[in-house]
């Protein structure tokens, strides 16, 4: 993929994740004592959706790759 696609999947991708993340904090407020039950529950209809629309292989990939930048980010942290 050329530099030029792979900006533009990224300001895409941001733009989803801003969407994604004005909707996850409504969701946590509207479920008050529930929201971190609320914010997982998120999660697997998320996952579940992206199959949907994708496939299984993708959904699996992308979702290691966020696995990765979660231990990335904790290694990160332990560091400090």
């Amino acid at each position: 993929m050329s530099n030029d696609s792979n900006q533009t999947a990224e300001a895409l991708f941001d733009k989803a994740l801003s969407v994604a993340e004005k909707h996850l904090e409504a969701a946590i407020k509207e479920g008050g004592p529930l929201g971190p039950y609320v914010a997982v529950a998120m999660i697997e209809a998320a996952v579940n959706a992206a199959v949907d629309e994708t496939s299984h292989e993708d959904v699996v990939d992308m979702l290691r790759d966020l696995a990765s930048q979660i231990e990335q980010d904790a290694d990160a942290d332990d560091d400090e």
